[in-house]
């Protein structure tokens, strides 16, 4: 059982009876002589996918659920749900757009080296890479003689995930995100 204080995201904890996913998590150190780091905690339902906001001190408890992590791909899309299917068994599972959240900017076709999270044999979450491959889709003409540590620009790749990219880049370029902060990392 983990502490609020071990706690990442994309791991899968039991809130209130029900698993929950971790989303975000930030960590507050109050000022005052004595007082305790607080660490707030967002998190989704797994089947319902409804946000929780919760302030736990470090040394909180929350109960682990058995849950898997299986290595997929994105398949295809059908209406507003995201397709993936799973390496080992080649079985299909389908996520909404709500379900993925902010996630879904990531997802492109032919994407691999994506984690699901299945508990039960249901896929309730993916985890991302740290790290994605993408081609700038639109973006401002680059300019000659632009150094790598001058301003940026912003660049929207074709998920339309907007990106701040260095004014050097050009359309159709293939650039490496972060996908944590969504920050640009290099040229691909």
């Amino acid at each position: 059982m983990p502490k609020a204080s071990e706690l990442k995201k994309g791991d899968v904890v039991e809130y209130k009876g029900a698993p929950h996913i971790i989303k975000h998590i930030e960590t507050k150190s109050p000022s005052s002589r004595g007082a305790n780091t607080l660490y707030k905690i967002r998190m989704n339902h797994a089947k319902t996918g409804q946000k929780v906001d919760e302030s736990l001190k470090g040394d909180d408890i929350l109960a682990d659920i058995d849950f898997e992590r299986r290595k997929m791909q994105f398949s295809y899309m059908e209406g507003d749900d995201y397709v993936f299917m799973d390496d080992e068994d080649y079985s299909q599972h389908a996520l909404s757009n709500d379900d993925l959240g902010d996630d879904a900017l990531y997802i492109f076709e032919g994407m691999e080296s994506v984690m699901g999270l299945l508990v039960e044999e249901v896929v309730i979450g993916i985890e991302l890479p740290k790290s994605v491959i993408m081609t700038v889709e639109e973006t401002s003409p680059g300019i000659k003689g632009a150094s790598a540590s001058a301003r940026t620009k912003p660049a929207t790749m074709s998920t339309g995930l907007v990106v701040q990219v260095p004014e050097y880049l050009e359309q159709g370029e293939k650039i490496k995100i972060n996908t944590d902060n969504c920050s640009f990392m290099s040229r691909a």
